[in-house]
């Protein structure tokens, strides 16, 4: 291409270069942003993820055909810098409505989708957030190997150049967000500044071309300009759940979206403004109502051991209710945790309360186990939540390697937080992993809630020495909360749903059990809905 009547900013193919360089970087900024955004109402789960993936590729490769017909046709860099400004706009302003969008469509399919409905809803959110900038980015690269080849004989290296850009870009791109502004100044910020980023490439174009064919272009780079300002205004702000006016705290960290609530009865950690309550400190100091209690068991079923003497570590320690639980009722007994993460630590400290000579350990639970030789009398596994179950913590391998730390006797407990009613559901395959593994196996739904709770031992005896240990216990409270688990509890009968490390499909089970769950509640809403129209759904509300 002829560059001597471009601007002069095009004449050194430098610029051209870094045109490339940060729309890589952007596009990998907003496919972390976009996750973020998400997570709160559909979970971070990896069928999450590869809706965001998929999308974008969808976007990026329309981008790409247009991209490349477009600057075939009409060479002007002023075309591919105008759609920068677009994308930059749209950007922008993902902060100030893209959770009312959500929110929107989620309120919109639920009514009409009776299947899927997080899949369905998490697509159609990313399509009409994300798909229409990544579509403009997505003719960066072809654009600008136009407008940079100036023979046959370079173009190998120059698109070779660009490539490389691009990729560099996308690199730094994608460890920035994680490490960097995600947890320092939230998804809405990242948005804003990388949208601020390609803005000012694009108005830097246009004031070079200023004085020529160009100058025309000035009125809408100072139009979005002043549209990006305006969201930098409006769109300063990490709440995702903006309807709340009783928050503690709200914030995020490099794993979770958190929200802390509190009221005169209670604290509650939340890490997903859709769905349940992750953790809670009840301020009067009595049992929760919740599967903690149930959970209480467990020390009573250890063999040979009173409860104060067991050793307690929980993987999934989340901000320490079951460790305040099992120290308030048992007394003084060794407890461990581990939490991925580490901010979830900090607030279970600031506002939880979780006593200070309870150690935890930052780090994933299976690998912790793979690090240590320590044995436990009792191990509490509670790191699943909604669909995002990791599956390295629920497979036959995992579930052998906490038995290997367990002492003799020692007792597993196991929150399965959605209890299914289909034949093949998530509980039954991870009841059936266990009792691939131990020989005991008993669960307990727990009362008002979609949660279960499962037992399992080598020792037969688990629940003769629950019976005997209720029998001592001095708490009216908690004795009649062990007696109406112990009355709970049935023999598990395992079946042939095991999970490998090979194939562990949790988050597609995961999706059936969501499914039967938001139909329950919503069955309600859509008989109103059918019977008296959208007026009378209003008034119920």
């Amino acid at each position: 291409m002829n560059m001597t009547n471009e601007p002069k900013i095009l004449k050194n193919k430098t610029f051209l270069y870094l045109t490339e360089f940060f729309a890589g970087m952007s596009v990998m900024a907003v496919e972390l942003g976009a996750s973020r955004l998400l997570a709160p109402y559909f979970s971070s789960s990896q069928i999450v993820w590869t809706i965001i993936i998929g999308t974008i590729m969808i976007a990026m490769a329309l981008g790409n055909i247009y991209g490349g017909r477009s600057a075939d046709k009409n060479p002007d860099p002023g075309k591919l810098y105008t759609r920068m400004l677009i994308a930059a706009v749209w950007i922008s302003a993902i902060p100030v409505v893209g959770k009312y969008i959500i929110l929107g469509i989620s309120a919109l399919l639920i009514f009409s989708v009776s299947s899927n409905f997080l899949i369905v809803a998490a697509f159609a959110a990313c399509m009409v957030i994300f798909v229409f900038p990544l579509f403009l980015l997505g003719t960066v690269t072809p654009s600008l190997a136009k407008y940079s080849v100036g023979n046959l004989e370079e173009s190998g290296k120059v698109v070779g150049t660009l490539g490389a850009f691009n990729t560099i870009g996308s690199i730094i791109g994608t460890f920035v967000p994680t490490f960097v502004t995600i947890p320092s100044v939230g998804t809405s910020v990242t948005f804003l500044i990388f949208a601020g980023i390609l803005l000012a490439l694009a108005v830097a174009y246009f004031i070079s071309a200023a004085g020529k064919k160009g100058v025309s272009k000035l009125g809408r780079a100072a139009a979005a300009l002043l549209c990006y300002l305006l969201c930098c205004v409006l769109g300063y702000s990490d709440s995702f759940a903006f309807w709340e006016t009783n928050l503690a705290y709200e914030g995020e960290s490099v794993y979770n979206y958190l929200q802390v609530k509190e009221n005169d009865r209670s604290v509650i950690l939340s890490t997903n403004v859709l769905f349940g309550v992750q953790s809670i400190y009840m301020k009067e100091q009595g049992l929760t109502g919740m599967y903690y209690d149930y959970a209480m068991a467990a020390p009573l079923m250890v063999e040979g051991k009173s409860p104060e003497d067991c050793r307690v570590l929980i993987l999934g320690m989340g901000t320490g209710t079951y460790a305040t639980q099992c120290r308030k009722y048992y007394g003084d007994m060794e407890i461990e945790g581990v939490e991925i993460d580490e901010k979830i630590t900090a607030l279970s400290r600031e506002y939880f309360h979780l006593p200070e000579d309870v150690p935890v350990t930052t780090y994933d639970g299976r690998a912790f186990l793979n690090a240590v030789e320590e044995k436990y009398d009792v191990i509490m596994v509670d790191a699943y939540q909604d669909i995002t179950i990791p599956f390295q913590m629920s497979s036959v391998e995992f579930f052998t390697l906490v038995k290997e730390h367990l002492a003799e006797n020692g007792v597993m407990v196991v929150n399965m937080s959605m209890r299914g009613r289909e034949e093949g559901n998530i509980n039954q395959y991870l009841a059936d992993t266990i009792s691939s593994v131990f020989s005991q196996v008993y669960t307990a739904d727990v009362a008002g809630s979609t949660n279960r709770e499962l037992f399992a031992s080598d020792n037969a005896k688990m629940l003769a020495n629950l019976e005997a240990g209720r029998e001592r216990l001095q708490d009216g409270g908690l004795y009649g909360m062990m007696e109406r688990a112990s009355q709970g509890l049935e023999r598990y009968a395992p079946g042939q749903y095991v999970l490998t490390d090979d194939r562990a499909p949790v988050e597609l089970l995961s999706i059936q059990v969501i499914d039967d769950l938001i139909g329950d509640e919503v069955s309600y809403y859509k008989r109103i809905y059918e019977e008296e129209g959208i007026r009378g759904l209003l008034e119920a509300f």
